[in-house]
Parts: C-alpha cells; structure tokens; sequence
C-alpha cells in the first residue's frame, strides 16, 4: 500500500507536519500505520516523505519490517505516484495497491476489510466513501450562493482507495502528463474512463486538517480503544 506523507500540513497552524503532530502520546502517523499493519492482506508499505524530512526516523514504527519510504513530490499525487513506482519495483502490475492519508488516523479496519472484500470482486477498484447527507449550495467568488445543488447520489470520497497497481501507476502517469494535479486516485482512474465502485464507511474516518479535529481524533480513538476492551 501507499501512504502519501510529504505534505507540510500549514493549513493546521503547526511548526512541525500535521502527521508528526501528538495524538494520545503518538504521532498522528504511528496512528495511521498501526490500523494497515494490524491486517494480514497488506503485504507492504511504502510511506512517500518530504526530502527534508527530519521526524521520521524518531517514530518507532518507522523501522518495522514491512514499511519502507521514499522521496514524495510536491502534490499528493506526485507523492503517490513515487510510491507506486516503488511497489512496482517489487510486485506486479496486476496486484491489488491501497492508498490511504497519513492524516486519517481513524480509519476502521472493518472498514478496510469491507472495501478490499469488495474491490477485489469489482473490476476496477474503489474507495471509501459517505453519502452526502446535508443541503449543498454552490458558492460564488463573493461567497454568496448561486445555486443549491441536489445531493442525490453525491458521496464524500474518503480513504483507503484500492486499485490495481499498474493501471493506478498509468492513470495517475497520464493525467501529470495532461498537467491535471488530481486530488485522489479514483479522479484519476474516472479520467482513464474506469467507474470506481463506493464502500460505505463510517463519519469518524476523518481526515485531521484543522487544529480542532485533533481533539474529535482523540475522542474517536479512546471511543474504539472502550470498545475492545468490552470485546
């Protein structure tokens, strides 16, 4: 799988990466990375860092076995393609590849079942999603509203997303080569002409981009460390 985490995260108001930001003791990532590697299916990870990077090798889950990196770009998508070249390296243009956010550190992992049960039956892939709930409006310049706009069939798109490796790595390749800076993989693969199926998953699934969502994490993650320990 592939974790984009070259972002320098400035929208949050931070001095250090949002993904080195301390959630309950731990960096956001060491959060994030601790759900893929609880699964037996992920053979790999390959997280894409910034080429400055000074705070990953202080994570102790940095030097598990089954995580590597490399260097990230200056958009997600160019982080993302650099580690699918990596996997490339390794693996098979046919293999099944998952692309997550470092930043969704709240990620259910029967949520991540659920979506490889499925994509692995569908023939192009897909991703996590919620169904828009609330009135949408569209907004002009002047943030005033110019229209409402009708949520039927609209979908949050969310993270893990699950494609094939090689036809993931063509997408993305070809639209960078359209000068498109896409801004998840299933915009990419939906420009090759493919239909990415959308798994339900739950709200909590967030991704932390403001300092006020670091406190909604640490509630969600004391909520599921309550449930186990009830299992």
């Amino acid at each position: 799988m592939a974790i984009p985490a070259a972002g320098k995260g400035a929208r949050i108001g931070f001095d250090l990466p949002k993904q080195y930001l301390s959630l309950l003791g731990k960096p956001i990532i060491a959060h994030t990375l601790a759900r893929f590697l609880e699964l037996p299916a992920i053979d790999g990870i390959v997280v894409a860092i910034a080429a400055d990077d000074r705070y990953w090798d202080s994570i102790s889950i940095s030097n598990r076995g089954k995580v590597s990196t490399v260097a990230g770009g200056a958009e997600r998508c160019h982080s993302v393609l650099a580690a699918l070249e990596s996997l490339l390296r390794r693996g098979s243009p046919g293999d099944w590849v998952l692309v997550h956010d470092a930043a969704r550190p709240c990620v259910r992992v029967e949520d991540i079942g659920r979506l490889i049960e499925r994509c692995s039956r569908h023939e192009t892939g897909g991703l996590l999603a919620l169904p828009v709930r609330d009135t949408m409006k569209r907004a002009d310049d002047a943030q005033e509203v110019i229209e409402t706009v009708s949520r039927a069939r609209l979908w949050h798109a969310l993270t893990p997303q699950m494609f094939r490796l090689g036809a993931l790595h063509q997408a993305l390749t070809e639209a960078l080569r359209e000068g498109r800076i896409v801004t998840d993989e299933a915009e990419a693969m939906e420009l090759m002409g493919h239909t990415p199926c959308l798994v339900e998953g739950h709200p909590d699934n967030i991704k932390i981009t403001r300092s006020e969502d670091l406190a909604l994490a640490e509630t969600f993650l004391r909520g599921f460390r309550q449930e186990a320990l009830c299992e």
